[in-house]
């Protein structure tokens, strides 16, 4: 079963990304393929499952008058995604993924790691493997399509639990994101003065968290302590979770900055 629809991306012409990562060379060297491909063939080339970082280079960097950017994985919020490259807007069903869908008992606990090692140990490739949604008792691991008669045919437990794979309606499975919105007052939208708010640090502890690597602006690593968040930023520090600056809302009395974040934990 799939769930929700497909978000697509079009315009009209490319944007520069400069890198000098090798892996995201490689992953625009493959977007640059598969929009040739879609072209040539005049059908939907796809490229996936792929991480958030990759998801928001290519965003970036993609744009083609003749060609949609959208990204699936299954359902609606989903994290790893498919990317596919069209002439024309696809239908959640066009993409080549599949749920395989889990029945345990509830008095066992799996957790991510126990499918995704499941998976692993069939000599499944990361890339091949969209989100993994887990509830009591039952769960999802999205694959690409041509695995799923494999996967099927191998899987009778997850680590020492016995499980029973069946079909999408006999489950019901909540995709939710734990999203908690927060209004934040900083002095500025420099990197370390909203890092401190959101983890309530010192300037000065904030600055080393920074300096140390432990923070993303837009899946990046970022070292720069003053450099300039703007709206639709997203910043990751490590063991706080993900957060996205949403817009800002004013000032206080003393000319302060009221920002609004939303907080993915």
């Amino acid at each position: 079963m799939l769930i929700s629809r497909a978000t697509t991306f079009s315009t009209s012409s490319k944007t520069a990304v400069y890198t000098s990562d090798k892996e995201d060379r490689e992953l625009l060297s493959r977007v640059d393929d598969a929009v040739r491909l879609s072209s040539l063939r005049h059908s939907p080339t796809f490229l996936g499952f792929l991480n958030e970082r990759e998801q928001y280079i290519i965003k970036e960097y993609f744009s083609n008058s003749e060609c949609n950017l959208s990204f699936f994985g299954g359902y609606d919020g989903s994290k790893r995604n498919i990317a596919a490259f069209s002439e024309y807007e696809l239908d959640p069903r066009d993409y080549p993924l599949k749920g395989v869908y889990f029945k345990f008992r509830k008095t066992d606990k799996l957790s991510h790691r126990d499918f995704l090692g499941a998976l692993m140990g069939l000599g499944i490739e990361r890339s091949s493997v969209g989100d993994i949604v887990i509830n009591e008792g039952q769960a999802v691991c999205f694959v690409k399509s041509e695995l799923y008669d494999y996967i099927v045919s191998q899987i009778l437990k997850i680590g020492r639990v016995g499980v029973r794979i069946v079909k999408a309606d006999e489950c019901s499975l909540i995709f939710e994101d734990n999203i908690e919105e927060l209004s934040v007052i900083v002095s500025s939208m420099r990197l370390d003065a909203v890092a401190a708010a959101l983890t309530g640090l010192s300037r000065a502890k904030t600055a080393q968290l920074i300096l140390s690597g432990s923070v993303a602006v837009n899946y990046l690593e970022a070292k720069n302590v003053s450099c300039i968040l703007k709206e639709n930023d997203i910043l990751s520090i490590r063991k706080c979770g993900k957060f996205v600056i949403k817009k800002q809302s004013g000032l206080t009395k003393k000319g302060r900055l009221k920002i609004i974040i939303e907080h993915y934990r």
